[in-house]
This record gives C-alpha cells, structure tokens and sequence, in this order.
C-alpha cells in the first residue's frame, strides 16, 4: 500500500494541498471544522508527513555530526550521552564519527559528515590533528561548528572545556603539599593545546613553591600504550627516579602504574600518581591513582550541544562563546 500524501488527503476532501498543510500545522487562518475533517482523515488513513521532503525545503536534515577522538574512552562516551540527551529533546538525530587521534581519519570524518548533510557539528579533537584546514572548510560552508574538552581557541567557533592549566596545578600542589618534590610529567603530544595547558600548570605549581623546574623529569608521549610504557621505564630508569607522576589521563596513569609494579614499586607509597578523567572503575581497584581530575564530560557535551542548537537556529545572530567547566580534584585514597 503506497505511502499517503497530503495531495491524496487534499484530493478526498476536494481542498487544495496549501490548505491541508495549514490545517495539520493547525493554523488558525484555516476553518476549526476544515482542520477537524484534515485530522480526522489523516488519522483513518495512517497519514504521516514527509519528513525528506520537509527538511529539504527547510534545508534541514535534523542530522547533526560528531566527531570525536576514541567512542571506547568513558570520558567521550559520557559526552556523547549528554550531546544526544539534548539533541533528542530538540529533535536531532546524531551520526557519530571517531578519529581515533590520527589526523587523516578525523579530516575524512568531517568532509564525509559535509558531503552527507548535517545541520551541525560538534568536535573535539584527535591528538594527532597538526591542520585545522577541515574545519575552516566547515566554516567556509556555514554549517555550525562547536569544540569540546579539545578545542582550537583561535578559531571562531564555540567551545566548552575545562581549565587544564588551573586543574593541572592543582593536582601537581596536591602532591608537592604531601612533601612530594621530584613530581614527573607524562604528557601528550605538543601539537595539542591542551597539552601545552598541562605543561604550564605543572610549571606554575613547581615555581609557586619554588621547586626546581627539573627537564629530565618531564616527557611529551602520542598517547599510545607503548609511548607510555617505553616513556615510564625512561624516568624510572633516572638516577633519582620520580616520586610522583602526574599523567595526561587515567588511562595513561593506569598503563605507568603497571610498569611501576612490575619493577616493584609499591604504590601510593613508593611512587604517586595523580591524572586527569575520574574513570569510575577506579574506585574497584586495590591501589587506584592517588587523585584524579573529574571534566564532568556529560555536563561538557550538553552544554556543547545546547551551544550548537543555538547556532543553527540562529545563525545570522552567531556570537561565539567559551564555556569553561570548572572541574574537582578527587582524592581517592
């Protein structure tokens, strides 16, 4: 049985098309008993409007991309569910993209999201990403584009973050304050920014407390397994090996902790480790990470979706903003 159009339904009730379209959107310019027959018919008949049809003439998809580095990190995961949270509620569906940090992946995401059709996008960043070329051509094309946690602040999009230079000093003054001084750094790649944040709180709490700003102790990885591991056994191959670690995220923090175990290393008590995402199966571990840092990333993704809806719907009256989501050292032992 065909599909029933509002042509059909214009046809039974001897109307024109215009004025069963008024009358579904109930508009009052179109006669109560006139609406009452429309509905009445359109409900006997099954009748369900078009949706293709309707977005292309508003030139709308309610599709909106997002593109984000790894769909198996807790912290991307929990951004995604507060993005669709808010999407679905405003009538958007979400086509999901992962770069899996490697920069090719992540521009053939956008451009495949751009040749498709989407209403909007939201990104955050791989860590192998050097080019902010695809997202210029997203800006060139007028389609809203909004960073989260990793964003690019000097291009004119919106973006919501955490202040990683004010959260990375306080987790490296926690540990100076437990008496703590030879603090390593396990950091990510420098073409991110976010990377350049954690240096610089690392920086600001050592000269604070008028530590000695020793290079040795800190080392730049790509975020992978063994850079972390191969990265690890070099500061803990040192003659005066660290007596803390504050790494890039948990996930890294995790990885250095086995490394230090294996070489006998009690810890919490022969070496500390602090870092950043507050994964929740942390708290089943017998030695978790001394403290972690929680983004709240399902807070962060709401508030990114909530900033794009306002850009689509919006667009002439675009003004950009920066979120910054104030983020809690968690202390777990």
């Amino acid at each position: 049985m065909s599909q029933i159009t509002m042509k059909e339904l214009a046809k039974r009730l001897g109307t024109s098309v215009s004025t069963v379209s008024r009358a579904l959107q109930n508009h009052p310019r179109i006669g109560l008993k006139m609406r009452e027959d429309v509905m009445a018919l359109a409900k006997e008949l099954n009748y369900s409007p078009n949706t293709t049809a309707i977005n292309l003439k508003k030139q709308s998809t309610q599709n909106v991309g997002v593109v984000v580095p790894w769909l198996t990190e807790q912290f991307f995961s929990m951004a995604i569910t507060g993005i669709e949270d808010i999407l679905f509620e405003k009538g958007y569906r979400v086509v999901l993209q992962q770069s899996r940090d490697d920069f090719e992946r992540e521009e053939q995401a956008i451009q495949a999201l751009m040749k498709h059709g989407v209403d909007g996008i939201i990104v955050s960043m791989g860590s192998g990403t050097y080019n902010h070329r695809h997202f210029l051509e997203v800006n060139r094309k007028g389609i809203p584009l909004v960073f989260f946690d990793r964003v690019v602040k000097s291009l004119p999009n919106s973006c919501v973050y955490t202040d990683i230079t004010q959260a990375s000093f306080e987790a490296v003054e926690l540990l100076l304050n437990k008496g703590l001084t030879k603090i390593a750094l396990l950091n990510g790649p420098n073409t991110m920014q976010s990377s350049n944040e954690r240096l610089m709180g690392y920086v600001n709490a050592l000269k604070l407390h008028e530590i000695e700003l020793n290079p040795i102790y800190i080392k730049t990885t790509d975020l992978s397994f063994e850079d972390t591991v191969k990265k690890t056994h070099e500061l803990l191959d040192l003659t005066v090996p660290p007596q803390a670690i504050f790494a890039f995220h948990d996930y890294m923090s995790l990885d250095a902790m086995q490394i230090a175990k294996e070489r006998g290393l009690i810890i919490n008590q022969d070496i500390f480790f602090v870092s950043f995402s507050n994964l929740s199966f942390c708290k089943y571990l017998e030695k978790p990470p001394f403290a972690s840092i929680e983004q709240f990333p399902y807070e962060m993704g709401a508030k990114a979706a909530n900033l794009l809806v306002d850009a689509m719907k919006k667009p002439d009256d675009y003004v950009r903003e920066e979120v910054i989501i104030r983020s809690k050292l968690i202390v777990r032992v």
